[in-house]
């Protein structure tokens, strides 16, 4: 018997457009591989261009879709607004937005430079903003937009600048809310716990040091980490016609998570949610 590749649930999202940042690879895009599998076309970003055409053909492959990536460096002058404007003519308009990227840099108040703070925001808040506002261009009314904060965002841990910036974003997306009420665009937050993706820093940990990994995961009310799909489920929701009444809202998605506890060691930077939260 063939293996159907239609998803578990629909969102009524077929023929609509979508654009996600960051969306090559862990949580942006396990968000685009659902719309994908719902009939949506997705545009799609990204640093490292070989990871795009390598998640762009997975899709269209698998879906048979129309997929639009773009190397895209979110802390370079205009590379983001370039790519957005570009996504928004070749899909005629967009249905919905996810701003994804994320990612911190520095160590504590004392191990951090000004710099860090800056680089931190950038990737995060400043991000966000610079999405939406090249996306209202393109942005039909009746659409959605969905800012992916953190865990971190609303229970405070270290470092602080992570925390600050994804905080900032929750806030963001109330105050947009109204901002674009006039556009009828709608903005929440959904703010993900720690998620496990493969080769990524949880499970890193989890191959390096079981016993600790195990230890951590237990804390959580589920005993595991999250998966990319339950987070991307509830992103993918917002996005759709289902969610109309949702607006302004902060959504944590982390399993009922506690924040104080072990942190493994990150790179310098990230592209999207789920290291760690």
């Amino acid at each position: 018997m063939e293996e159907s590749t239609e998803p578990a649930v629909t969102y009524g999202l077929r023929e609509r457009t979508f654009l996600v940042t960051g969306g090559s690879r862990g949580l942006g895009f396990a968000v685009a591989r659902l719309l994908a599998a719902d009939g949506a076309s997705v545009a799609i970003c990204g640093r490292d261009a070989t990871r795009l055409a390598r998640a762009a053909a997975e899709l269209e492959q698998e879906y048979h879709t129309r997929v639009i990536t773009g190397a895209v460096d979110v802390l370079a002058p205009d590379e983001l607004e370039d790519f957005t404007d570009q996504a928004g003519r070749a899909l005629a308009g967009l249905d919905g937005l996810v701003a994804n990227v994320g990612g911190k840099r520095g160590g504590g108040l004392l191990d951090s430079t000004r710099e860090d703070w800056h680089t931190t925001w950038e990737l995060n808040g400043g991000h966000a903003v610079r999405a939406v506002r090249a996306g209202l261009l393109h942005l039909r009314e009746g659409s959605s937009v969905v800012l992916v904060s953190s865990i971190s965002g609303w229970k405070p841990r270290f470092p602080a600048q992570y925390g600050a910036a994804k905080s900032a974003e929750i806030y963001l997306a109330g105050a947009l809310c109204q901002e674009l009420a006039p556009h009828r665009v709608r903005v929440n937050t959904v703010s993900p716990g720690s998620i496990l993706l493969p080769g990524k820093s949880w499970d890193r940990l989890r191959l390096r040091d079981p016993e600790t990994y195990a230890a951590y995961a237990q804390r959580n009310p589920s005993g595991r980490l999250l998966t990319a799909e339950e987070v991307a489920r509830v992103i993918t929701f917002l996005l759709s016609p289902a969610s109309g009444a949702v607006n302004g809202a902060h959504i944590p998605v982390d399993g009922g998570q506690p924040q104080a506890g072990l942190s493994p060691a990150p790179g310098p930077r990230t592209t999207g949610e789920g290291e760690p939260g």
